[in-house]
């Protein structure tokens, strides 16, 4: 069985045969689809705002579980570039510019549509779509490139739930509305979806499950290694503190699903000291790679997450390093 989560990528009746439709993915969903057993599952659309998303977590349990997971087209591709180093198999073109950093923005990907009783149809333009169509346009001669450019730009600038396609259009004068009228647009989100659809139909029958040794509880942690005298050092509590921040980070990653590379893990040998013993210095070299993870991919742990540069500059203020208005 192949599961697929579809909903305003692409009409379910241009699905191909053989795929089990569900509804956009919400938080929890990949779980269910899980005990249906299937071979592959195709994450294509997601609830993103209305509802919990997704988890990265649920995912990796599938794979774990020895079931292949594609992802591509909408909140499929998001999750497939976070995922993609740790077994998801991304698909498309706008999975690949969130893998390579040309889009960034989870938006991007975010459009309005309608319920399951209106086939999820989709009521405004993806911003995916508009940067597609434009570069498409230019290739058939529809636009120029300077008119390409004002077309990206002046969608960019339009909510995404009043983003329609004469709302983009505006911008162009009425021959070239014109024109554009008489083309066929291309939809980059319903091809994508296509593709994700296709790949996961040539899965493999499903793989042994892999076995994962959970971490112990914070209880037995703290039976095992109490502070003692520690607490009478002066720098106890910066100690503490520090220690906290990077175990909450870490335990947040492993909330959220993210699993540090063996090679991540190995980076951090440096900053472990070499006397301690093993399994508590792999411990540690985990929690610092989940740190780092965290840490680079700030920008899209959370909704408008914060950029390095944000914090480089809040934490100089902090240190009173600077004063006054900064320039960003």
């Amino acid at each position: 069985m192949i599961v697929a989560f579809l909903g305003p990528s692409l009409p379910a009746a241009q699905a191909p045969r053989g795929v089990t439709l569900l509804p956009p993915a919400r938080q929890g969903d990949v779980w269910r689809a899980m005990l249906r057993q299937p071979r592959a599952i195709a994450l294509i659309d997601g609830v993103f705002e209305s509802q919990p998303s997704v988890w990265h977590h649920e995912i990796l349990d599938a794979l774990d579980a020895g079931i292949a997971v594609y992802g591509g087209a909408s909140m499929g591709a998001l999750r497939a570039a976070e995922l993609h180093a740790r077994g998801m198999i991304g698909v498309g073109r706008i999975f690949r510019w969130y893998r390579d950093g040309e889009v960034i923005d989870d938006a991007e990907v975010a459009l309005l549509h309608g319920d399951e009783d209106h086939g999820y149809r989709p009521l405004t333009v993806p911003f995916v779509n508009v940067r597609w169509a434009a570069r498409e346009a230019v290739r058939a001669r529809i636009l120029d490139s300077r008119q390409a450019r004002a077309l990206v730009r002046h969608s960019q600038e339009i909510f995404y739930q009043e983003r329609t396609w004469p709302a983009v259009l505006d911008v162009l004068p009425p021959p070239v509305r014109q024109r554009w009228a008489r083309w066929t647009v291309p939809d980059l989100k319903a091809a994508d979806a296509r593709e994700v659809l296709r790949s996961a139909l040539r899965a493999g029958p499903r793989r042994a499950p892999a076995l994962r040794q959970p971490a112990p509880s914070s209880l037995v942690r703290r039976r095992r290694a109490p502070a003692g005298e520690l607490w009478s050092r002066a720098d106890a509590r910066d100690l503490a503190d520090a220690g906290l921040r990077r175990a909450l980070l870490a335990g947040w990653a492993r909330e959220s699903g993210l699993r540090p590379m063996p090679a991540e893990i190995e980076a951090m040998r440096g900053a472990v000291p070499a006397d301690l013993e093993p399994d508590v210095a792999l411990r540690l070299c985990e929690e610092l790679a989940l740190e780092r993870l965290v840490l680079d991919h700030s920008a899209r742990m959370l909704n408008d997450g914060p950029s390095a540069d944000e914090a480089l500059i809040s934490e100089a203020r902090l240190r009173g390093l600077i004063s006054g208005p900064t320039k960003i």
